[in-house]
């Protein structure tokens, strides 16, 4: 700020109580979701007609779901608080109003997300531990992963620091990852999907000085086609701005809220529901809401594209066409015997889906097999489509490809309860603890008050950058897209930045991620050697 008195004059207040409103709207959707997620849960398991002989699974499956949703509770009130920052800051909307407001359009964007974000993130993780999820090494990667996260996050947020959640959690990934590879002899860099990790640290990486020049640009493109001069100022007092520049900047709001839900809630479903296969695979490894009438065409597909892979490779088939299947997709490394045990297991499912009927109807103790099956091709086929070893003609990527879309539907699958649950986590996690990283953003940036011109600027290219991601499905940084766009505008208005902070959000962003490796690779060796 450029004097004491401005600062006061127009610095919102951010220790207002919330209203009694507020509380019961917070107090009603905590038990509300806690109701329906159990109910949910009741209801999909009797559904299978699976009788429990312990509450062990249930247990546990209890613990991983609450610190799971609580990585999403976090989530919401160290990334969304960036959403707020400038209607609050420009005095567009009441602080305590604006962050309901956000945290409802987070809830609503993690209610349409497409699910593409989850599943990308679940493919960093080591084949092996995905195929064994339900053992004592599948929970000290999940119980590893998510604490690491959650302490980072929780610790950047006591500092004030716009730290990256999604960077945090890729980080907790590899960790465990190389942790993993570690631990069973190999080297460290054979447990991490470097090809997928490359694709996402180059969206985090880029994410941030797209949002930096970004954000300058639309601010220059504004001073030249907009003529009124109000949206260039600073609010004056605490006056709330013209409607139509308020209402620009509550929309950017909005839009950045439902793009950061729809974004970064699916990071916490993909993990849910590797929790839920591995505790309750009766009802949650294969998606048994898929209709009968579909499972006849999917034996067909399934026998098409076996046949195509058998003329490719006509060699014979191996001995263990799992451990081929699994060396491959950890090694990346291709050899003459992927192709026959793909077209073996390929065949294997196929033959089990016209058996069965439908998939609710395959028997408990051989779902985990046909899930693990379908999830080795899939991720073989992934492989295939890249590697430049493999030469397919065009019907057998055609019938290739259309397999893999069937076996996604019947693993790839995230029920309605777990979406209503994490954007729950997610929503009111918004409209607790914001106010440390909305105060950094809104005041410690910049050595100016931010503008109305800048705060929408800033929140126009954070929302088009995230939607973008949601649509590739990649995850992106909203505390990085938008706090750098934030610092673009300052810079392209001439008004400085404070460089302490700077160096503070820099030093944040490049720690991040070794910081996670470290502490989650840490605690899957001593949850490892606990369980």
């Amino acid at each position: 700020m450029n004097s004491t008195a401005t600062a006061v004059d127009t610095r919102p207040h951010l220790d207002e109580a919330p209203g009694f409103i507020t509380l019961m709207i917070f107090l009603g959707l905590l038990i509300g979701g806690l109701l329906f997620t159990g109910y949910s849960l009741m209801h999909d398991v009797s559904a299978t007609g699976a009788k429990t002989t312990t509450l062990m699974p249930f247990l546990l499956l209890g613990v991983a779901l609450m610190i799971a949703l609580g990585f999403e509770f976090v989530n919401g009130f160290h990334d969304t608080a960036n959403a707020v920052a400038t209607v609050i800051y420009t005095h567009s909307l009441p602080p305590n109003f604006a962050v309901v407001w956000s945290g409802f359009f987070n809830f609503l964007g993690v209610l349409v997300s497409s699910g593409a974000v989850a599943f990308g993130i679940i493919s960093l993780l080591p084949v092996e531990l995905i195929l064994q999820v339900g053992s004592s090494a599948g929970f000290a990667m999940v119980f590893a992963l998510l604490i690491a996260a959650i302490l980072w996050n929780l610790g950047t947020w006591f500092l004030g620091l716009p730290a990256s959640s999604s960077h945090t959690l890729i980080g907790s990934i590899i960790g465990v990852g190389v942790a993993n590879a570690l631990m069973h002899g190999r080297d460290g860099t054979s447990g991490v999907d470097w090809a997928q990790a490359t694709k996402i640290g180059y969206s985090l990486l880029l994410s941030p000085l797209l949002g930096f020049f970004l954000s300058a640009i639309v601010l220059l493109l504004m001073r030249a086609l907009i003529k009124n001069k109000e949206l260039f100022e600073a609010p004056k007092g605490k006056k709330p701005p013209p409607l139509w520049i308020r209402g620009l900047l509550v929309l950017t709001c909005t839009g950045v809220s439902f793009a950061h839900g729809s974004n970064d809630g699916q990071k916490g479903m993909g993990l849910i529901m590797l929790i839920l296969v591995g505790t309750v695979p009766m009802a949650y490894a294969l998606n048994r809401a898929m209709p009968v009438d579909q499972m006849t065409q999917f034996a067909a597909v399934a026998q098409v594209t076996q046949q195509s892979l058998v003329k490719l490779a006509p060699a014979a088939v191996p001995e263990d066409n799992r451990h081929v299947i699994s060396e491959y997709i950890r090694s990346k490394k291709f050899t003459p015997e992927v192709l026959p045990a793909l077209a073996a297991i390929t065949g294997s499912i196929g033959s089990q889906v016209k058996e069965y009927g439908t998939l609710a109807h395959v028997p408990i103790e051989a779902v985990g097999n046909v899930r693990n099956d379908m999830y080795l091709a899939s991720e073989a086929i992934r492989l295939l489509d890249k590697d430049k070893n493999v030469q397919l003609d065009k019907d057998s990527q055609a019938n290739i490809d259309t397999f893999k879309r069937e076996i996604d539907a019947a693993t790839k699958f995230i029920p309605l309860w777990v979406k209503v649950a994490v954007a729950i986590a997610l929503g009111l996690g918004t409209m607790i603890g914001w106010k440390r990283i909305v105060k950094t953003v809104g005041e410690k940036i910049g050595k100016t008050h931010l503008t109305y011109a800048q705060g929408a600027s800033a929140e126009l290219v954070a929302m088009a950058m995230i939607s973008a991601a949601d649509n590739f499905g990649l995850p992106v940084s909203t505390t990085h897209v938008l706090s750098s766009g934030v610092a673009g505008t300052m810079a392209a208005n001439k008004s400085g930045l404070q460089m302490e902070t700077v160096r503070n959000l820099a030093m944040a962003w490049v720690l991040t991620l070794p910081m996670a490796m470290l502490l989650s690779g840490s605690l899957y060796w001593i949850f490892a050697h606990l369980f």
